[in-house]
């Protein structure tokens, strides 16, 4: 029943594009299976309603259907499709942008009273443990960024609450805060609840990681030390690559290489007659390096694969959900 009326939600207001009145809510309909496209996650909780995707991340391959949702706690290099779609029954999705800010929010209720008991445990800071080698060491490998789960009852219900509130504008502003609020809650008190939590801990694993993640990203064309990364995490080595490959499936050199052929790959939708110059700007002193690598990851040589895309129509709200 909920996942029925999640779908005609979803479908009215897909017919709009896929933002809505709400920030952070996003929503999509796709009437045909798709190709496998690169793209980035985001930091997003991502429930289908209808059809079914798939998505690879480094080795990993996930697949979620109707009444299955998928949180990423870092912004990913992905390469997914909708695997069942048509236009009788298309891929229906939900989108809720993951704001760190607000689930420390609640961490922090939560820990003020019974709430935290709610969260499986104790929440305490590395703080107490004293010592940075015994903090390191008691850290607890991070959570994998992209995971999937069945959506319970309660969370379909929350996610509907708030959709509904797009027929109702004048309430938005008092309770959409209060909707998000119950979804995110759901997340952390279910089965991805370590994985959601983390994103609202300063000093978690995730947290560590992420900001690696981010160096990484502003400095792509730049080459690094894994040992330098580390001490940015405040990590051991063999520590760090354990948290960053659980985290992302690849080794720091691998994601790397991901965020440098997405990165040239926006530069040549824009500039589709400078190959090399593409390649050089990401980072890559070999022009026939480049255009191996990239023929490998997109599947077509850099001239054939940007002409595809640039053929193709406006950019489709299935790239915009994960």
């Amino acid at each position: 029943m909920l996942l029925e009326e999640l779908r005609t939600l979803i479908a009215r207001h897909a017919q709009h594009g896929w933002r809505t009145a709400i920030e952070g809510v996003l929503v999509s309909s796709v009437s045909r299976p798709t190709a496998p496209e690169a793209s980035t996650t985001g930091l997003v909780m991502a429930l289908i309603a209808q059809g079914a995707k798939r998505l690879a991340l480094g080795d990993r391959v996930h697949e979620y259907r109707a009444g299955q949702y998928l949180v990423a706690s870092v912004d990913l290099p992905i390469t997914g499709h909708f695997s069942e779609a048509s236009p009788s029954e298309p891929a229906l999705g939900f989108g809720l942008i993951l704001r760190p800010s607000t689930i420390a929010s609640l961490l922090l209720e939560a820990g003020e009273g019974d709430g935290a008991g709610a969260l499986g445990g104790r929440l305490t800071s590395d703080a107490a443990v004293g010592g940075e080698a015994i903090r390191r060491a008691r850290r607890p490998v991070a959570p994998p960024g992209l995971t999937v789960s069945d959506a319970s009852p309660e969370l379909l219900d929350a996610v509907v609450r708030l959709l509904r509130l797009l027929d109702r504008p004048a309430d938005l502003p008092i309770l959409a805060p209060l909707a998000e609020r119950e979804i995110l809650w759901r997340l952390m008190t279910g089965e991805q609840g370590a994985t959601v939590r983390q994103l609202g801990l300063t000093d978690s694993s995730l947290s560590h990681v992420s900001r690696a993640i981010g160096w990484i990203r502003d400095h792509h064309a730049e080459s690094f030390r894994v040992e330098d990364l580390a001490r940015q995490a405040g990590m051991s080595v063999s520590a760090f690559h354990r948290n960053f490959r659980a985290i992302t499936a690849m080794s720091p050199i691998q994601f790397q290489k991901r965020i440098r052929l997405q990165e040239a790959r926006l530069q040549l939708i824009a500039n589709p007659d400078d190959v090399a110059g593409a390649g050089y700007a990401v980072g890559y002193d070999s022009a026939s390096q480049f255009s191996r690598e990239y023929r490998r990851q997109f599947g077509a040589p850099p001239g054939r694969d940007v002409s595809r895309l640039r053929a193709q129509a406006a950019p489709r709200a299935l790239q915009l959900l994960p």
